[in-house]
């Protein structure tokens, strides 16, 4: 015990640093995902119907090429861990040379799929919001592919501050553009939801040349050798690239895929239903935001600790970042259950989103913990090169288990969004438990790998 004690000291605080500027990094991306809400909450819960609806989507196809980057984790913190800056240069070039053709692309298949909306049942109203919305959203995908290939090789470096000021002074941005364009101020017209979408838009080009102008500084003042590198693509490298980023870039187009039909299927209820599901998968959401910062810390401690060939300090790191996310988690839960209705009286006023809001959250709070428990272990998975085994477990769990017993529950039994909500916690329970035994036999793995190499 007291051995165990011990570790705890030495790693939490190392882990801290890093985790801290990289959770208030995500709260800002949520913070940005909760003002447009709460901004177009003043619309009425049509609006916010229409954002979540499109954001949703724009997330399901989105989060494929932003997973796509996932794999400079593993690849950069360990070349990093051992002592190989050069090859940290050349996987952020040869990122940059996947997500210019992946972001077109994208963008076209988010155009193709707009017709399809249609055919799920949506409130006709409530549509005619959410196209416009997603129009003006889908612009933004090239600057954010690009700003995660730059935020992924900074952190897999430790450089987690500029990503964390890049996001938070984003906020002013969208914010500002939000007043103007969603209401028509300074001369602007009125757009509504569709605003919205073109202030993240711009946000998400300020976050990009906020990290390009920071990458290019460092370098010239340091001369760390970034503008020598070498500019030919490598298809070694971009082999390699994607062969970690895809199968996590499918994970978390499961994931997300799965509350966007989600958040489709809420669309079929009344409009206060899935106002009440948006603002619920708001909250939660941010909740989530903490054990999401602490996974990237644990993939860069795991990544570098192993590229330096100790898998015993790997071990310490991914250990102490699990139990990190999951008693934040824990709070998060008893914050859930206590104050439900005051949370969802923040987005709106409306007495029906309120009641079926507080009762999706008190939902919610039963798989909090699941939730910090798989998020963190994804992220020491992925820092130890394994990306695979999330993609999988969220295949079926999500999609085989949680969505069946949601839509059963929901049209079947009657229980509207808290049965949707409930087949989603169902999964969650699974996912958590399965990748949390993922990870301790990864740990035995890389203990038996590692002092052999050595």
């Amino acid at each position: 015990m007291r051995d165990r004690l011990e570790i705890l000291r030495q790693e939490f605080r190392p882990t801290l640093r890093l985790a801290a500027p990289l959770v208030l990094a995500e709260l800002g991306w949520m913070t940005m995902t909760l003002v447009d809400t709460a901004m177009v909450g003043r619309l009425g819960p049509r609006a916010i119907g229409a954002v979540g609806l499109g954001s949703m989507l724009f997330y399901t196809l989105g989060i494929f090429g932003t997973g796509m980057m996932l794999g400079l984790d593993t690849l950069v913190s360990q070349a990093f861990g051992a002592g190989k800056l050069e090859d940290c240069h050349r996987w952020l070039l040869n990122a940059v040379y996947v997500c210019l053709p992946a972001a077109p692309l994208l963008m076209g298949a988010m155009w193709l799929a707009l017709p399809a909306l249609g055919r799920f049942g949506i409130n006709p109203a409530v549509l005619a919001e959410a196209v416009p919305f997603l129009k003006a959203l889908l612009w933004s995908a090239p600057p954010l592919l690009l700003y995660f290939a730059v935020r992924r090789y900074l952190q897999g470096m430790s450089l987690v501050k500029p990503v964390m000021f890049a996001l938070e002074s984003a906020n002013a941005v969208n914010l500002a553009g939000d007043w103007v364009l969603i209401f028509g101020k300074l001369g602007a017209p009125a757009l509504g939801a569709a605003g919205s979408g073109w202030s993240t838009c711009a946000a998400r080009v300020y976050m990009l040349g906020a990290l390009a102008a920071y990458l290019l500084y460092r370098d010239r003042r340091q001369d760390l050798g970034l503008r020598r590198v070498p500019l030919a693509p490598d298809p070694a490298r971009i082999r390699r690239l994607l062969g970690l980023g895809v199968p996590a870039g499918l994970m978390f187009s499961l994931e997300v895929g799965v509350f966007a039909l989600v958040t489709a299927l809420a669309g079929r209820l009344d409009a206060a239903s899935l106002a009440a599901h948006y603002v619920a998968l708001n909250v939660v959401s941010c909740t989530y935001m903490v054990p999401l910062g602490i996974s990237s810390a644990a993939a860069v401690r795991v990544g570098q600790a192993l590229g330096r060939g100790d898998a015993r300090a790997a071990a310490h790191a991914g250990w102490v970042a699990v139990l990190c996310g999951a008693t934040f988690m824990s709070a998060a839960a008893v914050v859930l259950v206590a104050i439900p209705g005051p949370i969802v009286r923040i987005f709106s006023s409306d007495a029906q989103v309120i009641r079926t809001g507080s009762i999706l959250l008190a939902v919610a709070a039963v798989f909090q913990l699941f939730d910090g428990i798989q998020t963190v272990a994804t992220g020491a998975l992925r820092g130890a090169g394994d990306t695979r085994t999330p993609m999988l477990c969220h295949l079926l769990s999500y999609w085989l288990l949680g969505l069946p017993l949601g839509y059963f529950l929901c049209f079947r039994r009657h229980w509207g969004a808290a049965g949707l909500w409930a087949g989603l916690c169902a999964a969650l329970v699974v996912i958590g438990t399965v990748l949390l035994a993922a990870w301790a036999r990864q740990v035995r793995r890389a203990s038996a790998v590692f002092p052999a190499a050595r």
